[in-house]
């Protein structure tokens, strides 16, 4: 879809930070069907092309299936995903290709952070406001902030998309 000049500049920006590399974290604040998946499949689309991987973190797998449809409508191939619910099979397989750097997109839950990428080059976390990032169990965590950390070591873009932001992501 046609993006307008708000949503153009803001892709634009996450293009450019996507392609010359270096941290920058990102807030992609816009309500529910305000095109925020739009701005960030450009660049998605950027690392691709690049022959680089692409983290998307989802709160709950049960997002999945909408965003599932819409990703491959766009690319024309469905991403890795990644989730508790995983037969040991899959998540081999899927972790295999992950750490080959032969998945390029890879759609998970939380723990999805930890993975083995072979060449990482944009995180993007949706719904960054959602509690469900937050691991309490065992150690504890936050997926939100994780992601931005782990943005930080590897020198790449993270995008923070979210309707209602916390106030932490306000000031990155």
């Amino acid at each position: 879809p046609a993006l307008n000049e708000g949503q153009r500049a803001a892709a634009d920006a996450f293009v450019e930070a996507t392609t010359s590399g270096g941290f920058a974290p990102f807030l992609l604040e816009g309500v529910t069907g305000s095109g925020k998946t739009e701005c960030y499949f450009e660049a998605m689309a950027a690392a691709i092309a690049a022959g680089r991987q692409v983290l998307v973190l989802l709160p709950e797998i049960a997002l999945t299936e909408n965003f599932l449809r819409r990703f491959e409508h766009r690319f024309g191939v469905p991403p890795v995903l990644w989730h508790s619910s995983l037969k040991s099979t899959e998540r081999r397989r899927a972790w295999r290709a992950i750490a080959s750097g032969q998945a390029q997109v890879i759609v998970g839950a939380r723990s999805a952070l930890f993975l083995p990428y072979l060449c990482l080059a944009l995180i993007v976390v949706d719904e960054a406001h959602e509690t469900s990032f937050k691991q309490d169990e065992g150690v504890r965590y936050n997926a939100r902030d994780v992601a931005v950390i782990r943005a930080r070591f590897e020198k790449i873009p993270v995008i923070l998309a979210s309707a209602t932001p916390a106030l932490e992501s306000m000031h990155l």
